[in-house]
Order: structure tokens, then C-alpha cells, then sequence
């Protein structure tokens, strides 16, 4: 039974997955900090596992850190995709005292499986520099908080508007306006869609728009949740409609990183790309005021352009945290709006979670992304955030794989994933 809070009008929830066993690095800094290793309230030295390896994440990390002076900060940083495929066997291990996570279902999983921290007390001191909807969004199904927000991102399409701008194309409305522009840039010598799935999500975001546009956002939930069967013909069409794209993807496809796919872009090799707005982080900084979206046009008018992703990333503490009052002292850092306004700040493709953040320093990027949220009806956290982790990764990760390599073989492929989810969902 899917025991979820719904999700409506910015209720922006979440879920993905994480290992670590690596040495930790010093990342923060004390200011008069005891010993340590002590546990006394906000101080001593804080563990923080981290899924931040890209180059910009990374360094937007560390100088939020720099603000913190209660204690010092030991940061762990593992691969993203590592960190995430593996977060079970880490959580059940030696975990860091506080780590990364994902908002909503995914931080519900584990809250419920005792591998978490109740900081429903540090809400009580946070709550009121957050909206109920994200309040919601940290919420365990207990009704207790596991979980603080700190940046999310929409998804949509992204492209050059220089590109745009001399070849004079013009952000399409429907499915079929998308196909249209599609054959002409071909035909002006681009690669029409940016395309790439090495890393086995990415493909992720295309289904789940696809299906939210033709079957709408009730039904993309339920089926996330297992409530829906793969078999049925509407998620069918749903891979039909995508096949009929892929003409327009950038090939190999699976031997090519997100990151790659966004270079691309922004060297003017590709005339689009589906992607969360992070894809900033691959353009020179130069180059950010030419990079702007729109959002995925209609398919079915029944749903239109209704509901997008736009995931929250955030922090929590581990149930083995051994550093329980510094955890809290750093996840009441992060939940502060200053600590996010540097975030944002270092990072382009990253809005504030925090209703007392200054948007006023958001690049026109940002602004454009706040305003996309703010107008949608339904917003999901993104499929390996929406389901179970489980079945994300064992299933759905090399199911998308063997889609984008042999996108003939719908009936056979819809048909084992109903089988293994028969498996998972009990």
C-alpha cells in the first residue's frame, strides 16, 4: 500500500540512493570548537557523507561549510551514482553522521526502516522558513521529520539561445511542433536532442515526462507506487511515443555521461536537451546567460503541460549518527536562507528551498526556473525518487538501458518489468 502524503501544487518531494567507505576528508572549520569527537550540544567534530563529486556541487559544498563555526566538519564524497545505488548497505553499516539524501518517498524508505534520526525538533526551530509543502516533503509516514530541504531544480528542455536565435526556431507547444523542429535542425546540421544514459537515470526523466504528458500525474504516481500494471496499454504509448523520438537522440546514447550530453549543448553540437537545470554546470560561466527552456509540450490535452519534476536535495542524520547534537547543529546550518544563497549562488542550476532565501541574486536562469515551479499543478520528485529504491535500481535502471539500445522490443520488455515489480511490490 502506497502510504505517501499526496503530492499537489508545489509539493515537491523526493527520493535516489548511496555507499561510502572511503577516507573522509577535513572540509569545514572550527571556531573555538571543543575537542573532536565530543557530543556536547552543536559541537565537536561532524561527519557528512556527501554525493556531491561533480566539480561545481562540490565546491558549492565546501563554501557553505566555511560558514559553519559550531564544530568542524569531516566530508565524505563518494561518486553520485555510487553513492546512490548503494545507500541501503551504507546506512546499515558505518554511516557518516549526516549524508545527502532525497526528499518524499525515498527519505520515507528509510525513515521507516529505522535507519534515521527523528529531527522534528529541529523543525520546530526551522519550520518557519519553509512552506508546508516542503515541510510535507520531509515528512516520515510516522507524521515525524526526517529530513531538511535545501536546494531543488525543475526539469525541462534546455537550449542555446544564440542557437535558437539565428536558426529562428521557436519553443514548440505540442508533440508534434517538437518533431517538426526536430527534422529541421537535423537538416541545419545539428543533432536535434541531447541524449545520454551511461549513468543509467537520466533516461529516467524522459519516461516520467512522457508519461505524465499522455496519462497525467495521478496515474504516473499510482504506477510508481505499483499500483498500475506495465502491461497496460497506456504505458505502452508511452514507449511508443518515445520510440518515435528517438531518431532525434543523440546515438550511443549509453556510452555517454550527462555531463558530456551538456557539453554538447553548450558547443553548439545539439539543438536540445532534457535535462534538470544543473545542466548549467557544464557551461562556462561566460555562457549561462545564453542557456535558457521550455517546458516539454503537450501530448495529450487532456493533461497538457500540468506537472513537471523538480526534486529536492537536502540533508538528514543517520539513526547511527555518533555525533548526534553536531548533526543537528549542521543540518540547522543548511536549513538557514544564507547557507542556501551561497548555495545558489555557486551554483546555477539550484534554486532555494527556503521561503527567506534572497532571490534576488538568482540569475535570469533561476528566476525562469522559480516561475516554472510556481505555475505547474503537480510536481514529482523524479522516478528513482518516486518508487521504491529496489526496484529503481533493479529493475527500472537496466530496463530504460535495454529500451534506449533496442527500442523495437516494447511488448517483451513491458512484460518483464511487470513480472519483476509483481516480485518487488508485495
Amino acid at each position: 500500500m502506497d502510504r505517501r502524503p499526496p503530492l499537489s501544487r508545489r509539493n515537491l518531494l523526493i527520493g535516489a540512493a548511496a555507499t561510502f567507505g572511503v577516507p573522509a576528508v577535513l572540509a569545514g572549520c572550527a571556531s573555538g570548537a571543543p575537542s573532536p569527537g565530543t557530543t556536547s550540544s552543536g559541537a565537536g567534530t561532524v561527519t557528512l557523507g556527501s554525493n556531491a563529486s561533480d566539480e561545481v556541487p562540490k565546491k558549492s559544498l565546501e563554501t557553505v561549510l566555511k560558514g559553519f563555526t559550531t564544530g568542524q566538519v569531516k566530508v565524505n564524497t563518494v561518486d553520485h551514482n555510487t553513492f546512490q545505488e548503494n545507500i541501503n548497505r551504507y546506512l546499515r553499516g558505518t554511516p557518516d553522521d549526516v549524508f545527502t539524501w532525497f526528499a518524499g518517498y525515498r527519505m520515507q524508505f528509510f525513515a521507516e526502516q529505522g535507519l534515521a534520526t527523528d529531527i522534528s525538533d529541529v523543525w520546530r526551530e526551522i519550520g518557519a522558513d519553509y512552506t508546508p509543502a516542503f515541510k510535507a516533503a520531509s515528512t516520515g509516514i510516522d507524521g515525524k521529520q526526517y529530513f531538511v530541504p535545501f536546494t531543488y531544480y525543475p526539469w525541462a528542455v534546455f537550449y542555446r539561445k544564440s542557437v535558437w536565435r539565428d536558426k529562428g526556431y521557436e519553443p514548440p507547444k505540442t508533440l508534434d511542433e517538437l518533431t517538426a523542429l526536430a527534422r529541421r535542425m537535423k537538416a541545419d546540421g545539428l543533432i536535434p536532442i541531447a541524449f545520454a544514459d551511461k549513468d543509467g537515470w537520466p533516461a529516467m526523466g524522459t519516461f516520467d515526462i512522457i508519461n505524465m504528458r499522455t496519462n497525467g500525474y495521478d496515474f504516473h504516481i499510482s504506477l510508481m507506487a505499483g499500483k498500475e500494471s506495465w502491461t497496460d496499454p497506456r504505458v505502452k504509448q508511452v514507449f511508443e511515443t518515445w520510440r518515435g523520438l528517438m531518431e532525434h537522440h543523440q546515438p550511443a546514447a549509453l556510452g555517454r555521461t550527462w555531463q558530456e550530453a551538456a557539453q554538447s549543448l553548450a558547443e553548439k553540437k545539439t539543438g536540445m536537451y532534457l535535462l534538470g537545470m544543473f545542466v548549467a554546470q557544464q557551461f562556462p560561466e561566460a555562457d549561462r546567460d545564453d542557456l535558457d527552456f521550455f517546458t516539454f509540450p503537450e501530448i495529450n490535452p487532456a493533461y497538457g503541460t500540468d506537472s513537471i519534476d523538480a526534486p529536492i536535495d537536502g540533508y538528514m542524520v543517520s539513526a547511527k549518527a555518533r555525533n548526534t547534537d553536531g548533526a543537528k547543529a549542521l543540518i540547522k546550518h543548511f536549513a538557514q536562507a544564507a547557507a542556501q544563497n551561497v548555495a545558489t549562488g555557486a551554483d546555477p542550476g539550484t534554486l532555494a528551498a527556503s521561503s527567506k532565501a534572497d532571490t534576488g541574486g538568482y540569475s535570469t536562469l533561476q528566476k525562469r526556473g522559480a516561475e516554472l515551479v510556481s505555475q505547474v499543478a503537480h510536481i514529482a520528485q523524479f522516478l528513482d525518487r518516486d518508487t521504491r529504491p529496489d526496484f529503481a535500481s533493479t529493475v527500472m535502471i537496466p530496463s530504460l538501458q535495454s529500451f534506449v539500445d533496442r527500442p523495437g522490443e516494447i511488448d517483451s520488455l513491458l512484460a518483464s518489468i511487470e513480472k519483476q515489480k509483481a516480485n518487488i511490490f508485495r
